[in-house]
């Protein structure tokens, strides 16, 4: 595969023909937040941000989306008892998607597609997606993703990777639907290989040495479930946390959600929503028992399925690519890195998570 030398001089009228084929998809600073935005006409990505606020799973996995309507008359000629919604994904592009975001989508996809079950919703919206990278080369304080699977210029998931340098980006595509994205635009200066690839590998190794947060795992596969489900530190894990969701929702790894029915008169439409193993009411029977109805046995569950059920399951590394938004966004600082340091040991532990 060709890889590609954008002159900056030259990046926005790129991305304005690629707009002739894909929805272009970026960062942008709202209020001093960056969100992933639609770009429009001679809009770019500002790819001045440290990260995201929210992660790029919406764009793919909808906080709210509409399944499909139904009918309660039957004898209403004009509907169908149940109408698959006929609106496809179109074909987008998100550029500027820090590489841990695109290596969260690989541990999503465990969920959303596997040989027994296929979510038809997620599968064609994530199919319809290129996802561009720019290599990290000032992570965030809170990043930890180097010891989470991850990494500042990690090609994990991502269709194409960029890497700023100065004047120019260096654009390696890594799979036919990155050289496909790259085609499309008016960019067409290539340069060797070789050189790029050092690029990339030295500011990798640059960005690393930056990082200063770590956590260890390697012992959360050998521990025994109940061992660490017992431990003498969830109450003091718990102890502050206000069970906001708002650890869930900036995830990029959460994929909890619920079911709704929006009915007016006879017709109506069904809603998948995010939810939270936060909020009291994600477990709740309809006899009216919560079997996690105290605050603590939801803060223990959110973190043994991050960090030793889905470890267990799957057989290769955590439920969390270390993007460290969870951290940052807490209001009481519950620390995910903590969390795993006393499960890591949790014979050794004996002061709280915070």
């Amino acid at each position: 595969m060709k890889v590609i030398k954008i002159d900056k001089g030259k990046w926005e009228s790129g991305l304005e023909a690629l707009k002739k084929s894909y929805t272009l998809l970026g960062p942008k600073n709202l209020n001093h937040s960056f969100e992933f935005k639609e770009l429009k006409a001679n809009e770019a990505p500002d790819l001045t941000g440290l990260n995201t606020r929210m992660s790029a799973k919406g764009l793919v996995y909808p906080q709210s989306q509409a399944m499909f309507t139904y009918t309660l008359d039957q004898n209403d000629a004009d509907h169908h008892i149940m109408k698959p919604l006929d609106k496809k994904p179109s074909k987008r592009a998100v550029i500027g998607m820090r590489p841990c975001d695109a290596d969260a989508f690989l541990l999503v996809k465990r969920n959303f597609d596997t040989p027994e079950y296929k979510d038809p919703y997620w599968i064609e919206a994530y199919e319809a997606t290129v996802l561009i990278g720019l290599a990290c080369t000032d992570p965030c304080g809170t990043c930890f993703c180097t010891t989470a699977g991850s990494g500042p210029a990690s090609e994990k998931g991502l269709d194409v990777i960029l890497l700023d340098k100065k004047d120019y980006f260096i654009a390696k595509p890594i799979t036919a639907k990155g050289e496909a994205f790259l085609s499309a635009s008016s960019w067409t200066e290539e340069m060797n290989a070789s050189q790029a690839e050092k690029d990339l590998q030295e500011a990798g190794s640059a960005a690393e040495k930056k990082i200063t947060s770590f956590i260890h795992t390697e012992n959360l596969r050998d521990k025994v479930s109940m061992e660490i489900y017992n431990a003498p530190f969830w109450e003091d894990v718990s102890f502050s946390c206000i069970n906001c969701g708002t650890c869930t929702f900036v995830c990029p790894t959460c994929w909890c959600f619920d079911i709704q029915d929006e009915t007016h008169k006879n017709k109506g439409v069904r809603m998948r929503n995010w939810d939270s193993c936060m909020f009291p009411l994600f477990t709740l029977h309809g006899s009216g028992h919560n079997p996690r109805g105290e605050k603590v046995q939801r803060v223990r569950q959110r973190f043994m399925h991050k960090l030793k059920y889905y470890v267990d399951k799957y057989e290769n590394g955590i439920q969390c690519v270390g993007c460290g938004r969870c951290v940052r966004s807490c209001p009481v600082n519950i620390d995910i890195r903590r969390v795993c340091e006393l499960m890591n040991h949790p014979e050794n532990a004996t002061c709280a998570a915070q």
